[in-house]
């Protein structure tokens, strides 16, 4: 075999198991998230005077809506369910809390390259795109209404 007929093989068995850094990364990210958001839940009184110390409008209304975001969020990555859909507003609570508490402590490129936050909206991009990967709910419930819509939507474009 030639080497480049070597390269395309590995690469094409690294594509067939993208699934595991997919898996990997909504399991530890999804329970992180879960457990945060289970903790800001449990105590919103607390999570509100923080909010308010920080500056954000409404304390009360987004120290709820991040604490629910981040308890159902962290949840559905786990199960891998909506996967796509729930990692817009969890990139967007990470960027709202990078740009509207964590920045305002940086003094230069090796304080931001330090933050969790910029990070975990990094993950949460790379799962909008990539997907759950097929060890996941969105899976199961993709190949079912392919089954039943086939018809209408036509074969699956190969990746």
């Amino acid at each position: 075999m030639t080497t480049a007929g070597r390269i395309d093989a590995a690469l094409q068995r690294l594509t067939r198991t993208q699934w595991v850094p997919q898996l990997l990364v909504r399991l530890f990210v999804g329970y992180f998230f879960l457990e945060t958001g289970w903790g800001k839940v449990q105590n919103l009184k607390s999570m509100t005077e923080r909010f308010a110390e920080w500056g954000i409008p409404a304390p009360a209304f987004n120290a709820t809506l991040s604490g629910w975001t981040e308890l159902v969020g962290g949840l559905l990555l786990v199960l891998g369910l909506f996967t796509r859909l729930i990692s817009i507003p969890l990139f967007i609570n990470m960027v709202v809390a990078t740009l509207a508490v964590r920045l305002k402590k940086v003094g230069g490129l090796d304080d931001f390259a330090e933050l969790d936050e910029p990070l975990y909206a990094l993950a949460f991009l790379w799962l909008f795109f990539a997907g759950p990967g097929w060890v996941s709910l969105d899976h199961v419930l993709d190949k079912v209404f392919r089954r039943k819509y086939a018809a209408e939507l036509g074969p699956k474009a190969s990746a």
